[in-house]
């Protein structure tokens, strides 16, 4: 199994393509946008290989056509509303309440929460650039 470091900034499939003698992978402008990546920075790219026989990609393209209507594009925010989920408090905000992130450096602020906690926390509200969440089972480590 792949050890993910907390490091990890952004994940995306991305297709590998030839542009006048170099090879180019679009970065969506989703990952600028929600600050998970910045520009003019230097970053270290792993490329994971997909399942492409002839077959398998047909397959692949009929399932993402018809997905494409109910999944959420890469603009949308990546929690919901109820949702409920593991969340790493790293700072406190002007208000004093945690701040987490999320895929694509989204911000979750979370009532009561402190840097270092690991709390199961339930998205409340959810917003485009931020959601609201509160903590429904305190870090473990802290018991």
């Amino acid at each position: 199994m792949i050890e993910i470091p907390d490091s990890l900034r952004s994940v995306f499939s991305a297709q590998l393509e030839e542009r006048d003698g170099s090879y180019v992978v679009d970065i969506p402008t989703s990952e600028i946008e929600h600050d998970a990546l910045v520009v003019d920075e230097t970053y270290r790219v792993a490329i994971l290989a997909s399942e492409s026989s002839t077959g398998q990609k047909t397959q692949q393209e009929q399932h993402q056509s018809t997905a494409q209507e109910t999944t959420p594009t890469s603009d949308d925010p990546p929690v919901d509303e109820g949702e409920v989920r593991d969340v790493t408090i790293e700072t406190t905000g002007d208000q004093s309440d945690g701040i987490a992130k999320v895929e694509r450096g989204y911000v979750v602020i979370v009532s009561g929460g402190q840097p270092g906690d690991e709390p199961t926390v339930e998205i409340e509200q959810v917003q485009a650039n931020v959601a609201f969440a509160s903590i429904v089972k305190p870090d473990s480590r802290a018991l």
